[in-house]
């Protein structure tokens, strides 16, 4: 079995290293027994530190990353065992202007054929209920403006899907997928008529 530390830092530095993250930003946790475990707050993914661990119900550690009510919202109402928060530059850029993301790349329309955007402010309930939402249904969802929230068996697939969905919002946006999109819309309509 792994170490839970080791592969905190393990998966922190792939997020560091593909710049789906920067300085203290973004977080991860495990669930473990009647709780999880979640990097501190305001540590650094690349190297995180020891993971706090926070009960399900009931009081949590002061160090615990302040996104922890989004964690625990997740493993409340889903099955997940792990969850990854990262900023991924082009997703938060095209969550800006869309209320959902419809890859068109082969690996974004396998994996998260559809990526919603939710609202809440960093830290708040709303945001954690939004999120938990959509990841009760899917794996992916992103916090417009704000970053990612993937939820997988293992933090080695949320951090997975947290690159596939940064890949897809980079090819969107370097094809222009909204105009293409638009563009064949409108020609299929036309064949049509």
């Amino acid at each position: 079995m792994t170490d839970p530390k080791e592969e905190f830092q393990r998966i922190g530095r792939r997020l560091w290293g593909e710049g789906l993250v920067g300085a203290h930003f973004g977080n991860m946790s495990v669930r473990e027994g009647t709780g999880f475990a979640i990097t501190r707050n305001g540590s650094f993914l690349d190297s995180p530190g020891e993971p706090v661990y926070v009960p399900m119900g009931g009081k949590v550690p002061p160090e615990a990353s302040s996104e922890f009510r989004l964690h625990r919202e997740v493993y409340r109402v889903t099955p997940h065992h792990a969850v990854v928060h990262a900023h991924p530059p082009y997703a938060v850029a095209i969550s800006l202007y869309r209320d959902c993301i419809i890859p068109m790349d082969s690996e974004g329309e396998m994996c998260c054929p559809v990526i919603p955007v939710v609202i809440g402010a960093p830290g708040s309930m709303e945001m954690a209920e939004n999120v938990a939402a959509v990841l009760k249904e899917g794996r992916a969802a992103i916090v417009r403006g704000h970053g990612t929230f993937t939820g997988g068996k293992n933090l080695e697939e949320a951090y997975i899907l947290t690159s596939v969905v940064e890949h897809s919002c980079r090819v969107l946006l370097l094809s222009r997928g909204d105009k293409k999109r638009s563009l064949y819309s409108s020609q299929m309509r036309n064949q049509r008529a």
